[in-house]
């Protein structure tokens, strides 16, 4: 059966995390391709600022250019309302057919919050989920998660992922203050952020990624 990944995420900005996140899931679960997909508008940043998403859309563009296996997908970001997973994830089992498995990747700090997500309850029997932690990632953390959705647990698979300590608040921080964001992120999407003057208005309002 044919594997894909699905890695949503604002990507405000994409860096090298993400870059490694994808990579190893694909090799570590014999994934045919990774689709990035950026947030249109994320329900969990309502209070927050984003960034324009053709902004962050070209971003992700940009940085995945040279990996022929990674792809970018516009569908959350031409959907009106608010992007929710559950209406992504039926988007592509539309998209790909039942013949494909679909793997969602995200953090496991977000895995930690999946209680709130929209339908949950409907998610296990879409896709299975690989979740990137950090070294050392306490798995006791996710019991209160397993007793109220005990159909996540065999379909959640961890992956340790030591590059997750690059963060896109951090990088958007850096920028605001002057200093240097070169090899936390591709040099292309560096390049655009200082084309575009991203990032350098502190909003008042910031939040890391999920």
């Amino acid at each position: 059966m044919k594997r894909i990944g699905i890695m949503g995420g604002t990507f405000d900005p994409i860096h090298y995390g993400h870059l490694v996140t994808a990579e190893a899931a694909l090799h570590a679960y014999g994934l045919e391709e990774v689709v990035f997909v950026p947030s249109g508008k994320p329900p969990h940043k309502k209070d927050y600022h984003v960034t324009e998403a053709e902004h962050r859309y070209l971003m992700t563009i940009l940085a995945v250019a040279t990996n022929a296996r990674f792809h970018v997908s516009r569908l959350e970001i031409d959907r009106t309302g608010y992007s929710y997973t559950i209406d992504t994830i039926k988007d592509f089992r539309g998209l790909y057919g039942p013949q494909t498995e679909l793997y969602f990747i995200t953090g496991a700090d977000a895995i930690l919050e999946i209680l709130t997500w929209k339908n949950v309850q409907h998610l296990p029997e879409l896709c299975q989920f690989i979740a990137a932690t950090r070294p050392g990632f306490d798995l006791k953390a996710l019991d209160r998660v397993f007793s109220e959705l005990p159909e996540l647990e065999g379909r959640l698979h961890l992956l340790e992922v030591p590059a997750l300590a690059i963060s896109s608040s951090d990088i958007r921080q850096r920028v605001r203050e002057g200093r240097p964001i070169k090899y936390l992120l591709p040099e292309t999407v560096e390049h655009y952020i200082y084309k575009k003057g991203l990032y350098r208005q502190d909003h008042g309002l910031d939040r890391e990624e999920r």
